[in-house]
């Protein structure tokens, strides 16, 4: 084994081959030849002294040993492009790139619509917008900027509370009307199809909180997406959760039990060293103000 660090080069290749499965669909990812991709994936082997990959029917099955490889070589990739990141702009003016990291229905829904007046005064702004639910590391630098909707607890991390976004139950105006509103949350499994996700339990614990006592077979709709939730709900295929300020924009939905409401507290979080980049700390106080706006919607809420 090398005593080397082993090149990016070799370690992009592996994070390839990993999210694709073969050497094909590594080689298409990084727009090189496949054989490349032979040679840099047996070059890093030989660098690390150890087999990462075993051919199979269905592709190359990662070892152990590439598994452990892993969470290094993403670390990697997180440090390069915050590296590119960092060198796109001087940190005294607001040009370059600022990766924002949020959760799918505000990333999709809500933030995108607040970010042209942001554009409109830095035009040589320009921003990344990463949508998950997963907690990126702002330690790390997965992200310059994060929305957030738990409390972040390192002391490093500069955070802003904008307010708690209500959440509700809705369901579209054809679907009520083939199918009358549920009069209490036990009603809800009696006689109604429920959206809901499909792995995640947080909707089975919040309707526990109810008194409703529900399993997966309980939601005609499952999926992890909250996007995709939002859609089937709006589609007319049951009832299921919307932020209460989203809600206000689809003329279409109708809350449904509207003493019930799920409190979202919600923070934008950055890291203290990003306090002196200019263009980052300007995304940081435009997403505080556009959020706070927002959340402070939910009380003008339609009937």
């Amino acid at each position: 084994m090398s005593t080397e660090t082993p090149a990016w080069e070799l370690a992009e290749t592996f994070l390839a081959v990993m999210h694709t499965g073969s050497l094909s669909g590594a080689a298409r990812a990084l727009a090189v030849a496949q054989p490349t991709v032979r040679r840099r994936v047996e070059a890093l082997e030989a660098s690390l002294g150890t087999v990462l990959f075993t051919r199979a029917t269905n592709g190359l099955v990662p070892t152990d040993a590439a598994h452990t490889t892993l969470p290094h070589a993403e670390a990697m990739a997180s440090s390069a492009r915050a590296l590119v990141r960092a060198a796109s702009g001087p940190n005294d003016a607001v040009r370059g790139t600022v990766r924002v990291t949020a959760s799918e229905v505000l990333g999709l829904e809500v933030i995108p619509g607040t970010l042209g007046p942001l554009r409109d005064a830095w035009p040589e702004l320009q921003l990344e917008l990463s949508l998950s639910n997963r907690l990126e590391d702002l330690l790390r630098r997965d992200a310059d900027v994060a929305v957030r909707m738990t409390a972040p607890t390192q002391s490093s991390l500069v955070a802003r509370r904008v307010g708690i976004i209500p959440v509700g139950l809705y369901a579209h105006v054809d679907y009520l009307a083939r199918h009358p509103a549920p009069s209490t949350p036990a009603r809800l499994l009696k006689g109604h199809a429920l959206v809901g996700a499909d792995r995640d339990r947080g909707q089975i614990e919040a309707l526990a909180h109810l008194g409703v006592t529900a399993t997966p077979r309980d939601f005609a709709v499952r999926t992890d997406s909250d996007g995709a939730q939002l859609q089937a709900v709006r589609a007319g295929l049951g009832i299921g959760v919307c932020q209460v300020p989203l809600a206000k924009r689809y003329a279409e939905l109708r809350r449904v039990l509207p003493r019930v409401a799920i409190p979202l507290p919600t923070w934008v979080v950055m890291h203290e060293d990003q306090r002196s980049v200019r263009r980052v700390r300007v995304v940081f106080e435009h997403l505080v103000a556009a959020l706070r706006t927002y959340v402070e919607s939910a009380a003008a809420e339609r009937p």
